[in-house]
């Protein structure tokens, strides 16, 4: 069988770095190829280089399209060869329709005018033929993100693409919206539709992939058999050695008990003018306790965290105690004084100040610590930061490296270390390791299990169930912002969680 796309002894050079090194790839008709690799592999550059992002003569090596060489000179020559790429940040309009975001560039034409009904009847015609149901006139903002997912890759397969690359396309998605997705994806597979696909998640790659192909350090290290490759196999090629816990053992047992965090019949709403998002909420958080929050998008889980650490919502009823104080928070450094630290899901926007120095990001909570009639100590700030940065395993050449150029372990890291540096009695940490390769998680895993250990309470929410069962001592379930189940550590099975998240308790409901 002829491969749909082929590269042969890739190498790409920037300055300074060799980001491939005579790397080899192909992939058939009708498969789907994972590519796996830490962050820094090199991903990201051969995918660039097959969607002629990196135009041809910008390496060396060659590329082929059914067989015969392809020169990308950009993003338009891949595209007319049939390439395209669904990023994670989706190129949709939100305030066009479906139809219009189907065809955007191409619509059908009477004269100088669109042609509406022609329109609506293209876009009808693309969906049928791939098993989406929805209204063409639907503005594109009133879909979820797995929807809105897969009106872009039926956007691409009206244009006759048939080699889709994926970009940690589950990265933003529940659980019931990736298994829609991969279930639209088996179906392409079936029609003959080739798809190269990337993620950290290696579950699915694993339940997915026909051949997953390894990326280390820039090079090609394995390709694997999808039906015969397993995790361990996996991680040890990622990483170049063994990870044989990636999930740490709790400890045999935890600090002296104490309550930290009681949440008692909390109902939140955005505003005065708005509905409660969370509901009649109860439950506890001892030291040393690791508490994980799962559920479907649009559960409440971010939402409880941010109210937590004082960052959003109206409280309508109830209360929340620390350490037996009862709190209000009305902004986020109110709860950093009162040893409550939040680490937000959304690190580029809300998380770092990309231009600044990791050191910069680092100090940004607790310059106080080290300053005296508000003169900052620089010594003093270098010295305590340079300690964290070492603890912590920052790989970046110096602390005053831009945070920017960190991959997003690392960053995640350094809003770790912010966090740590305000010394928190409870972390609250919501999706800690999305998008980051598996040798920063089991890092960052042995950074929360040690804090821990020392006593910091924390509670953490994660749209990834082995995540959730891996590292809590307790999980609770959220279902439209009520509680609908908890589990103690080894009770629950992912089918046990999917099923309390869809608010279907199969074993043990919350009191």
């Amino acid at each position: 069988m002829i491969p749909r796309i082929e590269a042969h002894g890739i190498t790409k050079r920037f300055p300074g770095v060799i980001a491939l090194r005579d790397v080899s790839f192909d992939l058939l008709p009708g498969e789907i190829h994972a590519l796996c690799g830490e962050n820094g592999a090199g991903k990201s550059t051969l995918i660039k280089l097959l969607s002629g992002l990196h135009p041809h003569g910008s390496f060396e090596g060659e590329l082929l399209v059914d067989g015969k060489h392809a020169e990308f000179r950009g993003i338009r020559d891949a595209t007319r060869a049939g390439v395209a790429v669904i990023h994670q940040e989706l190129a949709l309009v939100s305030e066009l329709s479906v139809a219009e975001n189907l065809f955007l560039g191409s619509e059908p034409r009477r004269g100088p005018r669109i042609d509406w009904t022609a329109l609506r009847e293209q876009a009808r015609s693309l969906m049928a033929r791939f098993g989406l149901d929805l209204d063409p006139d639907l503005p594109l903002r009133e879909l979820g993100v797995g929807q809105r997912q897969l009106v872009e890759i039926l956007r691409a397969l009206g244009r006759d693409s048939r080699v889709l690359i994926l970009d940690e396309p589950t990265a933003a998605l529940s659980e019931t919206e990736a298994r829609l997705l991969h279930a639209t994806l088996r179906d392409l597979r079936a029609r003959g539709v080739a798809c190269i696909y990337i993620s950290h998640r290696l579950e699915e790659v694993l339940a997915l992939a026909d051949r997953i192909t390894v990326l280390r350090d820039g090079e090609t290290v394995a390709t694997l058999a999808g039906d015969a490759a397993t995790a361990p196999d996996l991680i040890r090629h990622m990483v170049g050695r063994e990870l044989s816990e990636l999930y740490p053992p709790p400890p045999a047992s935890r600090p002296d008990d104490g309550i930290v965090l009681s949440v008692r019949n909390l109902t939140v709403a955005p505003d005065r003018s708005s509905a409660p998002k969370l509901h009649d909420l109860s439950f506890e958080v001892a030291r040393g306790e690791l508490v994980g929050i799962g559920g479907l998008m649009g559960a409440g889980r971010t939402e409880l965290l941010s109210h937590l650490g004082g960052a959003w919502g109206l409280r309508v009823r109830g209360d929340v105690l620390v350490a037996g104080v009862p709190t209000a928070f009305r902004d986020p450094g109110e709860a950093v004084a009162a040893g409550v630290c939040l680490v937000t899901e959304d690190r580029r926007r809300l998380g770092i100040i990309p231009e600044e120095s990791l050191g910069f990001n680092f100090s940004l909570s607790s310059l106080g610590a080290v300053s005296r009639f508000g003169i900052v100590d620089a010594r003093a700030e270098a010295t305590r930061n340079r300690t964290l940065f070492d603890r912590l395993r920052v790989r970046a050449p110096d602390l005053e490296a831009r945070i920017a150029g960190l991959s997003g372990g690392n960053q995640q890291k350094v809003l770790l270390g912010r966090a740590l540096l305000a010394r928190p009695r409870l972390l609250l940490l919501d999706e800690p390791t999305r998008g980051i390769d598996v040798g920063a998680r089991a890092e960052i895993y042995a950074i929360l299990r040690s804090l821990a250990a020392e006593g910091c309470a924390i509670v953490m929410v994660s749209s990834e169930l082995p995540e959730l069962i891996g590292m809590s001592d307790r999980i609770l379930m959220l279902h439209e912002g009520r509680l609908t189940a908890e589990f103690d550590r080894g009770e629950a099975t992912q089918e046990d969680l999917l099923a309390a998240a869809m608010g279907h308790p199969g074993r043990k409901e919350a009191a």
